[in-house]
């Protein structure tokens, strides 16, 4: 382990934390490792503590300060814990803008959830396929308590506004896009215009996860070998908006394979038919079924999905240009942007539900 990885001073958070926070170190020194790096937010996890902890930062170079909200972040998690949505403890939020906290930037510790990430289909592995069923269906059941919750019951009143969510989001990814902007895309374009002019109307509004997707999920196997959802990570995007937004990203990882073994790759997902996995139509059951209301088409919340995944790997193509990515596998996310597109714009031309 590295007592300083990249993006954080460990000596100096250890030093902080000892002044103000004694009771998150122990008397050995604190030991930081990166877990995931540079195509969202950075993640370590601190030991040599009385208990793991996690640490959460915006990632280094070209941030973009809506998309990378630490504060918003850690008062979701903290409003939910306790709640039907499992979620890490949170522990403390600093925005360290001095970097006398090793990080130079808006930080939060959270607990350490034992369990696994399912990111890609070697981690299917120790599953049997109704394991995986069985998981599937209780992540769906999770993002149904989400937007079953009434946000004023958590403190999330004020969390967002459901008027004019929609219009909103298309408004604010394409700022995200001008943004990040550095070569010619026309399919990504086109896309963005066909979603502004056909944004839907509203029938369902709840908080929302906004990157709800199996890799945000931490699993942990019961003692009867029952899977289940021990919490629910990277709360980045989380708002006040659109039901069925969620659904829509979820549906878009859920097949990502489809577009390609490279896409499938770097959204880091595990889903396989072949593995025991349900299809996404009856995970569209399941959930329809347990909040007891019937889902739209969704062939719009799908090309939106698509559309804000080409824009947030646009900026990390950026980011990979100018040298500011942490870790592998950089150098052909670029090459994904145009398919993402390319998809939701078949979305919006064939319905799929």
């Amino acid at each position: 382990m590295s007592r300083e990885p990249r993006g954080l001073s460990t000596s100096a958070l250890e030093a902080w934390l000892r002044a103000e926070h004694p009771q998150l170190v122990g008397e050995s020194g604190l030991d930081a490792t990166l877990i995931t790096g540079g195509r969202s937010n950075l993640t370590y996890r601190v030991l040599g503590g009385p208990a793991p902890l996690v640490l959460r930062r915006p990632p280094l170079g070209h941030v973009l300060a809506s998309a990378h909200d630490m504060a918003r972040e850690f008062r979701v998690i903290s409003a939910l814990g306790g709640s039907t949505v499992p979620v890490p403890e949170a522990l403390l939020y600093r925005n360290d803008t001095d970097g006398t906290a090793g990080v130079g930037m808006p930080f939060y510790l959270m607990g350490f959830v034992d369990g696994q990430v399912l990111s890609s289909p070697a981690a299917n592995a120790p599953f049997s396929p109704a394991q995986l069923r069985t998981l599937s269906l209780d992540l769906v059941a999770t993002l149904t308590e989400l937007h079953s919750l009434d946000p004023a019951t958590v403190g999330l009143q004020d969390f967002g506004r459901a008027s004019g969510y929609l219009e909103r989001q298309v408004r604010r990814w394409g700022e995200q896009y001008d943004k990040s902007r550095n070569r010619e895309l026309p399919e990504l374009d086109a896309l963005q215009a066909a979603l502004r002019d056909r944004v839907p109307s509203t029938v369902s509004s709840s908080l929302v996860h906004g990157d709800f997707r199996l890799d945000n999920a931490m699993v942990r196997v019961d003692a009867d070998g029952r899977p289940r959802v021990a919490a629910i990570l990277d709360w980045e995007m989380a708002t006040i908006g659109d039901s069925f937004t969620d659904l829509g990203l979820l549906g878009l990882y859920w097949d990502i394979s489809s577009i390609s073994e490279q896409a499938a790759a770097v959204a880091a997902s595990a889903v396989d038919r072949a593995a025991g996995y349900p299809t996404f139509a009856e995970l569209l059951d399941a959930y329809a079924a347990a909040r007891g209301t019937p889902v739209p088409e969704l062939s719009w919340y799908l090309a939106f999905a698509a559309y804000k995944l080409a824009i947030i790997l646009e900026g990390i193509h950026l980011r990979f240009q100018a040298g500011e990515t942490v870790g592998p596998g950089f150098d052909t996310i670029g090459g994904l942007v145009t398919p993402l597109a390319q998809v939701g714009l078949h979305s919006l031309t064939e319905r799929t539900a």
